[in-house]
Formats: structure tokens, C-alpha cells, sequence
């Protein structure tokens, strides 16, 4: 989606939202930075729940005399004119159970059509290692439109933005020599490209609408006009999806509606369809009429192939809302004069894992990096609920131009309190690490990024020392992405040395810290646990690396001979294998062994080191298992695992 100017309002009400949406950034150091497990036995569904079954039996050619076109500026499906009523609702952003839930739901709002990306990171979270399972079975969400009659635009990229994390690109691009560039006529990048268009295209073949399936439309790249303008790199693109498509299905780019993102993101005339996207408070018919100078003559249906229902939240920021009335009536001005609209979002859902992105502002120093939460402020709420006034607003609406009568409404899913949940604190970060014999440890002169250790998610520990001196020490670092907390401790202390937490550095706020004068028979251990907390998706600045980007300096002096150990926590998706990091935390529940006896620090006052808790409840029935939400009130920062699965980060207000 595209970062601009809107018409939209924020609010600070309290309503709440599943993974605890309420945030607040503080220059203040986060006072605790915990790890959280949950445990829930008995009738808990499983991450990945069988999908509902059907059948699906298409020919890779047109043998069904189905047909979807442009002509006389209108689509046109099998004839009659058509106008698209659509939304997005994104399969990665939604538990696979409820797939069906919220594509009923969105068909009750009035929508013909569902608009989704996909994410190539999500698929290939390592070079050649392809996921079309659980959240990443595309295939299957896709027969679950056409089961419930749900036409589909895809937008396969390569670049998705859509405030996941760098746009959808692979972290392990940053591991490569030469580092590709994305987005652009490069050899490695495209060769990038061809490979993994040529493992996901074909799978779209037989979901064509002119196969017997629901695929309408296919998007090339995404709002390029807001970031170059590689008409080579467009024209690859192109040859690329016809050889694996055919050139019946509709291929489209979406554009800001200005002149000059469509001059730079499209390409005129009839090799490709120009599609725009605008603010939700701009009219949109002089924005269509200069869509049609882009489009050749007759092949010009308005569209807005994102229609904002509402916008992005960052860390920190309230959550954003637009007004119901407001955007409904913006929506009627599209359709009321036969125009085409894609509701952006029509279901938002949740940025699972470390999936979320991050956006900047006038230099990559002013990160804002996007909420857990991706509820949007659609009109099927990120819990699924739809007893809304901006669901009910639109439906309204929609009913008015819709050529079939709208399905009833589905009532909101269940919840249930099951009460609170009692955590017991299994093992401190830094006890997971053997700091002078460990296997996994990287050793170089200065800093080595989080990619080229192999993390690309989540935690590096860096680790080095340091003399002391009378006065203390300024540590400096001057590109440090994302955000880091700084740790000493003497190894000659009776004490045994525990690392003391010393203060934060954000990358936003690019702080010093004062290292304290202790005394230390022996050199101090300095210890820096840097979080990436997502790849910046949109703009200028989208080429993202993390962990420490730069040397590091104590009184100006540059911090040589490091130790990098990853953290090695899970990512959506990714069914977790055996991992001392992650086992201790649910050791709890098996018996406590040996290996947990040694790690756990005998220590009853409240500590600022990073630590893993646990806990669990139980769900007697089948029948008792409801949605739920997790509260973290009184809580620091952290990341939460339900039965293994990663939710993502909690970051309650202060």
C-alpha cells in the first residue's frame, strides 16, 4: 500500500484488540524485556487445523467458454458487464481456520471480489526452500474463493510493500555476494525473480477464471511510480508472467493517481492495464480520467485498487481510524457512475511472527516501525467482529450497486475469559550461552550484520569487552538498526558476574550511553541484544539491513574484536525443531532437568535482564475453546508463543 496525504482522524479509544494494540514508544529504557510462553493443553485447535476440504478439478486451458475482459471501458465476465466490488483480506494475516470465516464475512459485506499479495518471503524463508503449507497454502485460499464464488485480483510482486516486512522481499538477499538489488533491471535480482515466478505462476495456472477458476486479474510490481522508473524491469516482469499465464488474464499495475507516479510506474497502452489508488477523501473522477490516458483507447475501466477503509498504525501512535459515514459516502462517489473499487483492507488482520514492516520518514534514522496488530480499522474488525458502524456503513452502500441481494450477515465468533495466567520465570537470556566454548558463535574485528550470522528475524547477541575507566565510558553507535539494550558485567566479581543492565539505544532517537565506572580486577564484559523490529517496506530507504551496522566507539574509540550469537526463535510458519533457546521455557511442563536446574538464576528480586517465563490453563471441552485475547498490562517489552506459535511482539503503554 501506498504511504500519503488522507483525510483521516485518530482516536484513543479504549477498545480492545486481540495481541494487545495499545503502544507507546518512551525515550525512557524499557524497564523489562521478557520472552513469554504459553502453554494450553486439552482441546486447544492446532496451529495448522486441517482446511475445510473440496474438491478441484480445472484444465489448464479453456475448455469452459469462461471469459473475463476489458472493453468500452468496463470489465466484462462472461458478457455482461461487471463491476468489481472488492477487498483485501490477506491470507498471511489470518489463522488458516478462519480463512472461510472471514471470506463469508467479507461476502456479506457485499464483495464480489477478493484482492490479496503474496509475500515471497513468506514462501521462501531460505534460499530454495519453498513453504506452500499452513499459513503459506495460497493454493487452498484460493479455492476457498472460488468455493464461496469470490472472484480474485492476485499481486504476486516480487515487491508487495503492504507493511510487511521489507515488502515482502527474502532477508537472506542481504547474505548474498553480490547483494541483489530489488526492484530493478539487476542480473542477480532478476534471475531471483524468474525462479521463484517459476515455482509460484504455474500454480495459478489452472485458478485462472478462463480455466474454471476465480483468478481475474494479476498484478505486475506494485506502485513502482512511487520508487522508479526501470521500464525494462517492467517490461521483464510482463514476459515473464505471459510466459507462465498466457495472455488472457488481465495483467494490472497500481499507481499513485498522479501524473508522475503513472508515468514512472506504468506503461502505456494496451501491454498492460493501468490501475490507481488515491486518498480516500480526493475525487476520484478527475484521478480516473487521467487513468485513461494511460490505458489504451476503450480498455480504461475506473478503478481504485486501493480503496483506504482505514490506515496503518506505527509503535507509538494512536490507533488510526476514519470516519464510518466518511468513508462510505467516498466509496458510493466510485460506484454511483459504474467505477471499480478494492477495499484496502477489507479484513486487515495481524502481523504474525516478525512479519510487521517498518516506514521512515525523511531520513532511515526516522523509523516507525508498524503494530503487531493490522486491524487497519477495517470493517471486519483484526478478531473477526462485524457489528460495527463501518461495516454496517459500506454494506449500505454496497447493497445499492450490487446486481445480486447480499447474504445475511455472520454473528461475531465467541470469546471467552479464561482467566489469568500464572508465569513462572524458566531461565535468564544470557544463560542460554556459553560465552567462551560455544559452537554457535561468529568472531570477527568488528560487527557483523544479523544476515550475513544467518538471523534474519528477531535477536543477535553481540558481545565483546572493554577496559574500564575513572569517569566511565560514552558507548556511540552510529548506525544501529533497530533497537538495542546495553549490558556489563565483571567477570572477576564474586558475585558471578551477572550482566547489569545499563540502558536502550533506539535507532529513531541515535542515543548515547554512559557505561558506568566500576571497579573490575579484569577487562568488563559489554553485552548489546539488538532487536530487529522489522524491515523498512516502503520508500527510499527500503534497503534494510540489521543488527550493527557500523563500528562501535567507546570515547571515540573504535570497540574491536566482537562475538555475535543468534537467537534462533521461530518465525510464522516455521515448525519449530529442537532449540535450547525455546525448550527451557516449556521444560516446566515435562519435568525439570538438569540442564534447567543449571540455567535458572536463584534470584527472587525483580531483574531487568531479558528472561523466558511460562505458564499454562486448561480447556476442559471441545466446546469451551473460544477466541481469547492476551493482556499484557504492567508488562515491558517482549514476544509472546502460544503452543509454539509465534504471535509476535507486546509492547504495552507505561
Amino acid at each position: 500500500m501506498r504511504i500519503g496525504l488522507k483525510k483521516k482522524k485518530t482516536t484513543s479509544g479504549a477498545a480492545s484488540k486481540l495481541l494487545a494494540m495499545a503502544k507507546k514508544l518512551s525515550s525512557k529504557p524499557t524497564i523489562l524485556f521478557i520472552f513469554v510462553s504459553f502453554m494450553l493443553f486439552c482441546a486447544f485447535l492446532p496451529v495448522f487445523a486441517p482446511l475445510p476440504s473440496f474438491s478441484s478439478h480445472h484444465s489448464h486451458r479453456n475448455t469452459v467458454n469462461r471469459k473475463f475482459e476489458i472493453a468500452n471501458d468496463r470489465f466484462w465476465k462472461d458478457g455482461e458487464p461487471f463491476q468489481i466490488i472488492g477487498g483485501d483480506v490477506h491470507y498471511f494475516r489470518v489463522h488458516p481456520e478462519y480463512w472461510e470465516d472471514r471470506l463469508l464475512k467479507a461476502k456479506a459485506l457485499g464483495l464480489n471480489t477478493i484482492q490479496t499479495y503474496v509475500p515471497w518471503n513468506l514462501h521462501e524463508p531460505a534460499p530454495g526452500k519453498l513453504v506452500f503449507e499452513g499459513f503459506a497454502n495460497i493454493e487452498a485460499f484460493l479455492n476457498l474463493c472460488h468455493k464461496h464464488g469470490l472472484l480474485v485480483m492476485i499481486r504476486p510482486g516480487p515487491y508487495i510493500c503492504g507493511e510487511w516486512d521489507w515488502g515482502g522481499f527474502p532477508g537472506w538477499f542481504y547474505s548474498m555476494i553480490p547483494t541483489p538489488k530489488p526492484r530493478s533491471s539487476d542480473p542477480t535480482y532478476l534471475q531471483l525473480v524468474e525462479r521463484w515466478w517459476g515455482n509460484l505462476l504455474p500454480k495459478f495456472v489452472p485458478l485462472l477464471y478462463e480455466n474454471g477458476g476465480p483468478i481475474i486479474m494479476v498484478q505486475i510490481e506494485n506502485e513502482y511510480g512511487s520508487y522508479g522508473d526501470d521500464k525494462e524491469y517492467l517490461h521483464h516482469l510482463i514476459t515473464l508472467a505471459r510466459g507462465h499465464l498466457g495472455h488472457d488474464v488481465i495483467l494490472y499495475t497500481t499507481d499513485g493517481g498522479t501524473r508522475e507516479t503513472l508515468e514512472k510506474g506504468t506503461i502505456r497502452g494496451d501491454t498492460i492495464f493501468s490501475a490507481v489508488d488515491f486518498g480516500t477523501g480526493e475525487d476520484p473522477w478527475p484521478i480516473f480520467k487521467l487513468q485513461k490516458e494511460f490505458n489504451a483507447p476503450g480498455k480504461s475501466p475506473p478503478l481504485s485498487a486501493e480503496f483506504y477503509t482505514g490506515w496503518l498504525t506505527h509503535w507509538g501512535e494512536k490507533n488510526a481510524q476514519t470516519d464510518a459515514d466518511f468513508t462510505a459516502a467516498a466509496l458510493e462517489k466510485i460506484l454511483q457512475k459504474n467505477g471499480s473499487a478494492v477495499l484496502y483492507m477489507a479484513h486487515g488482520g495481524t502481523n504474525f511472527g516478525f512479519y510487521n514492516g517498518a516506514n521512515t520518514g525523511v531520513d532511515e534514522a526516522d523509523y516507525k516501525p508498524d503494530l503487531t496488530s493490522y486491524d487497519y480499522d477495517a470493517p471486519i474488525r483484526e478478531s473477526g467482529d462485524v457489528d460495527n458502524s463501518k461495516f454496517n456503513a459500506i454494506r449500505r452502500v454496497i447493497a445499492r450497486y450490487s446486481s445480486v441481494p447480499l447474504p445475511s450477515i455472520p454473528s461475531n465468533n465467541e470469546k471467552a475469559r479464561y482467566g489469568p495466567i500464572h508465569l513462572q520465570r524458566e531461565a535468564f537470556v544470557f544463560d542460554m550461552f556459553d560465552f567462551t566454548n560455544s559452537t554457535n558463535v561468529f568472531k570477527s574485528e568488528t560487527p557483523m550484520s544479523m544476515e550475513y550470522v544467518g538471523q534474519l528475524f528477531g535477536f543477535v547477541l553481540y558481545v565483546t569487552e572493554y577496559k574500564a575507566k575513572r569517569g566511565g565510558r560514552i558507548l556511540f553507535i552510529p548506525k544501529l538498526h533497530d533497537r538495542a539494550q546495553v549490558f556489563i558485567s565483571c567477570p572477576s566479581e564474586e558475585s558471578g558476574a551477572r550482566p547489569t543492565y545499563i540502558g536502550t539505544i533506539e535507532r529513531w532517537l541515535n542515543n548515547k550511553v554512559t557505561l558506568p565506572d566500576i571497579k573490575c580486577h579484569s577487562k568488563i564484559n559489554l553485552f548489546i541484544l539488538v532487536e530487529n523490529m522489522g524491515r523498512v517496506n516502503y520508500g527510499s530507504f527500503i534497503f534494510d539491513r540489521k543488527g550493527i551496522l557500523s563500528s562501535v566507539y567507546l570515547d571515540k574509540e573504535q570497540v574491536k574484536g566482537w562475538k555475535m550469537f543468534p537467537i534462533p526463535l521461530h518465525n510464522l510458519n516455521e515448525m519449530s525443531t529442537y532449540n535450547p533457546i525455546t525448550q527451557v521455557a516449556y521444560s516446566a511442563f515435562s519435568g525439570i532437568s538438569s540442564f534447567r536446574k543449571k540455567l535458572i538464576y536463584k534470584n527472587g528480586n525483580t531483574s531487568k535482564e531479558p528472561a523466558f517465563y511460562s505458564g499454562h490453563f486448561l480447556i476442559d471441552k471441545s466446546s469451551q475453546v473460544k477466541d481469547t485475547f492476551i493482556s499484557f498490562n504492567n508488562w515491558g517489552k517482549g514476544i509472546v508463543f502460544v503452543n509454539d506459535f509465534n504471535i509476535g511482539r507486546y509492547w504495552p503503554v507505561k
